[in-house]
């Protein structure tokens, strides 16, 4: 057995490490490597490439990629479903943005009226 590290494995809650080959992603997703190029032909997603030239996507793309393919199967043609999905990303990040600044302000608030 090896060595007990005093550092833990980051890579296994990363949602941004590139852990899935392009097979591995379209078999998770239940579509076919074409629909991931496609998704990244759109700009939805760009996956890390591996010292081989491989395509390899994180937890995050795949979850990115899986709402494209909802909107693709209910009729919404590719090009359109990657701006959706792009926009609504866009707006949960703002939205965040926006609770942090908020709770920023009240923690602010709270420290000039003590």
């Amino acid at each position: 057995m090896p060595p007990a590290s005093s550092r833990p494995v980051e890579n296994l809650d990363d949602d941004d490490y590139p852990a899935y080959t392009m097979g591995r992603a379209a078999e998770m997703l239940g579509t076919t490597p074409a629909f991931l190029r496609a998704l990244g032909e759109h700009l939805l997603i760009t996956p890390l490439r591996s010292e081989g030239g491989h395509r390899r996507y994180s937890r995050y793309q795949l979850r990115i990629a899986a709402r494209a393919r909802e909107l693709v199967d209910q009729g919404t043609p590719i090009e359109s479903a990657c701006r959706i999905v792009i926009l609504e990303d866009q707006l949960e990040e703002a939205r965040r943005i926006n609770e942090q600044l908020r709770t920023q302000g009240r923690e602010s608030q709270s420290k000039n009226s003590a």
